[in-house]
């Protein structure tokens, strides 16, 4: 077994594509030099050097194979061709059949030489997110500037060149070289293996794993913060990205000036990570401290003190244009602001953010009222939520908006919740974000996403499995989590019809024919018009109904990553789309404890044995079976048990849905187990007699039935 050492440095590689680019690495080259590896290779990345390293067998045998040639009889042109395609002379040939078969032997494959032969190729091609050119007349592209080739084998060059025909790929080649920190320990060093190599770049000044350059500004910046009784605020991926620009990460911390301490901490934190990749830090009470946290790439003589003035100095710069922004918005009103978005377009298909606006007062006075919530504050909030779209803060630092409307409605004497509602109608951000439960919050939340669903639905703009460019997905999910986690009784048909009908393009297809196309045509077939609340046409209900799997999809996706039984939410909708979600929950949790259980499993099992004696002959009479069993042709007491067991269980498993008891319903489907057990040891279903064969078919109909009534118990995974 041989260690191989790659290293590909070149000049600084924006922290956001190191990551992604020693996956990219690892994942060719194993591709490339998949025979020889002992176990997956491991990559490594820094501001300034992609690589990875490997266990090889030293040589591999390759197995000896056939290749079917041209016909005998071919002509001469086609035979030589072949034999040249392969590397080949007529003396391999022989005849099998009708063709000639040329036998190729195994051949040994050297580590030294297949590395040597796959890295030009592999390192040319290397899919950067961006590349660019450098110097000469070289067709190498590169994410920079490459400068260095270390590839190292069992402690020798592997020697390679990326110089390709006329090229000359920069002169790059491999070699033994590479280099630590730029500042603090320049110039090369020769390295012959994994240790040697990490080792030599520690001496140097460089941490070479990301993890530990992590750990050392966590750890660091925690330590600085404590020592004056301060708290650092969480920011794991400003840590990682920070990790990705030095190579010798040494933490220190600076001063705010107190004339800046009055604007929001948001602000603050925004523009210090933002502009600067400074950690902001925080009181035990929890308000902003006077404080920031930094990270050098250089353990300066001074202790860090001329660094130290120098960030500071250019924080103040900083602060000084968002107190600018600050000051100038709070000059007028947040309403002020609302004229403005009439010139901003939210898609070309979907008119402006000002048309938005409009549509979301309405949907979240709607939503308000089945949440027994203020729908005038939810109208107000509405009104209100996208102004700060339009402000300089926001024009500046997108990542604020709606919490600078927030404040902004707060300093013009807003009521509170409307206030809050600006805030948390983008909530929930992401997984570990927090819900808006406040009724007047929640109304916007909602009415944002679901509009935003709606929109894109109407025109044909849904994702894909290669794309989600307008984030449908995390709205869903969002959707989701605001009814589930406060317990919500929506019914998502009719709000999603409603969102639809505040599309003005949904009352003039001809004007818009992109927009719900099939669902206009429908209306204007029937001439319907929608008045609020009324029943929406059939067209409109299959688009609510796609939706609505849409939704249960990621409902799906979501109890997956709970580790949740996703398989009987899956049945329980294939039974009976609910558009209310935590009803629907409900009965996937009596469902999940049915099949869980000892009598639910054993009838479960029957199910599957009912459902596929009935597939198989309802395939040999070439159609299906009703439910229709006749009484008197009920022979034996086991069927004539089953029968009145199912007329029983029939009627009280419908009640107690509709009761939404699915507890009970359950619990009169586990009911059948003894009956169904007996018949299915005592009955013969394919009888002799044609009338008792049917019958008893008619039977097992009822069976599947009654318990697809509860749940499409096919989707249920064993």
């Amino acid at each position: 077994m041989a260690e191989l050492l790659l290293e590909l440095f070149c000049e600084e590689i924006p922290a956001r594509m190191q990551a992604r680019a020693a996956e990219d690495l690892t994942r060719l080259f194993a591709d490339a030099c998949a025979a020889l590896l002992e176990a997956p290779p491991r990559g490594f990345y820094g501001a300034r050097r992609i690589g990875l390293t490997a266990q090889l067998k030293p040589s591999v045998a390759t197995e000896g194979k056939e290749e079917r040639g041209p016909r005998i009889g071919a002509p001469d042109q086609a035979i030589e061709g072949f034999l040249k395609k392969h590397g080949a002379t007529r003396d391999a040939l022989k005849e099998e059949g009708q063709f000639w078969v040329l036998s190729k032997p195994g051949r040994t494959l050297e580590a030294r030489a297949l590395v040597a032969e796959a890295m030009p190729a592999l390192i040319r091609a290397f899919p950067w997110p961006t590349s660019m050119r450098w110097g000469g007349t070289s067709s190498m592209v590169w994410v920079r500037p490459l400068k260095r080739i270390l590839c190292v084998l069992d402690g020798a060059v592997v020697p390679f060149s990326l110089t390709q025909g006329a090229d000359d790929g920069h002169g790059l080649a491999s070699g033994d070289l590479t280099e630590g920190h730029r500042i603090m320990s320049p110039g090369a060093f020769a390295v012959r293996n994994f240790a040697d190599y990490k080792a030599g770049l520690a001496a140097r000044h460089v941490v070479l794993e990301a993890e530990d350059r992590a750990r050392v500004i966590r750890d660091g910046i925690t330590a600085l913060a404590t020592a004056d009784g301060l708290d650092v605020v969480p920011d794991e991926a400003l840590i990682a990205e920070v990790a990705g620009l030095v190579e010798w990460p040494v933490p220190l911390l600076g001063r705010i000036d107190d004339a800046f301490m009055d604007l929001p901490p948001e602000v603050m934190r925004t523009t210090m990570r933002v502009n600067q990749r400074y950690f902001a830090l925080r009181k035990k009470d929890g308000s902003a401290a006077p404080r920031f946290a930094l990270v050098a790439n250089i353990a300066a003589p001074d202790g860090g003190a001329a660094i130290i003035a120098g960030n500071e100095r250019v924080l103040r710069a900083r602060l000084a244009d968002a107190r600018f922004f600050w000051d100038l918005d709070r000059k007028q009103k947040l309403e002020s602001f609302l004229p403005k978005l009439d010139s901003v377009v939210f898609h070309a298909k979907l008119g402006t953010q000002g048309q938005r606006v409009q549509r979301l007062e309405n949907l979240a006075g709607l939503i308000a009222e089945k949440l027994n919530a203020d729908a005038t504050l939810a109208q107000r909030a509405a009104r209100l939520a996208k102004a700060d779209l339009a402000s300089g803060m926001v024009g500046e630092f997108p990542e604020l908006q709606g919490v600078m409307g927030r404040y902004y409605a707060l300093g013009q004497g807003e009521d509170a919740r409307v206030a809050e509602a600006i805030a948390a109608h983008y909530r929930p951000a992401g997984a570990g974000d927090a819900v808006p439960t406040e009724g007047v919050a929640i109304a916007v939340a909602l009415a944002d996403k679901i509009d935003q669903l709606v929109g894109f639905f109407a025109v044909g703009e849904k994702p894909t499995g290669s794309g989600d460019p307008f984030a449908l997905r995390r709205a869903a999910l969002g959707i989701i989590r605001i009814i589930r986690e406060n317990g919500l009784r929506l019914t998502l048909a009719d709000l999603t019809g409603e969102a639809f009908f505040l599309y003005p393009q949904a009352t003039n297809a001809t004007a818009s024919p992109d927009f719900g196309l099939e669902i206009a045509e429908a209306k204007r077939a029937t001439g319907w018009q929608a008045p609020s609340g009324a029943a929406h046409p059939p067209m409109v209900v299959a688009f609510a109904a796609g939706l609505l799997d849409f939704l249960a999809e990621r409902l799906r996706v979501q109890l997956r990553s709970e580790g949740a039984r996703h398989d009987v939410v899956a049945a329980v909708f294939g039974a009976a789309p609910d558009d209310d979600l935590n009803r629907l929950l409900a009965r996937a949790d009596a469902v999940r404890g049915f099949v869980e259980s000892e009598a639910g499993a054993n009838l479960l099992a029957a199910h599957r044995r009912a459902i596929n004696i009935l597939r198989i002959e309802e395939k040999r009479d070439g159609h299906a079976f009703d439910t229709g069993y006749e009484a008197h042709l009920l022979k034996l007491p086991e069927e004539a048990a089953l029968a009145a067991a199912l007329e029983e269980a029939g009627t009280r498993i419908r009640l107690d849905i509709e009761a939404e008891d699915f507890e009970r319903a359950m619990e009169a489907m586990a009911g059948l187990r003894a009956p169904v057990d007996a018949f299915f040891e005592k009955v013969i279903v394919n009888d002799p007699a044609p009338e008792l064969r049917r019958n008893r078919l008619r039977l097992l109909a009822r069976l599947r039935a009654a318990m697809d009534a509860v749940a499409d118990f096919s989707k249920i995974e064993a």
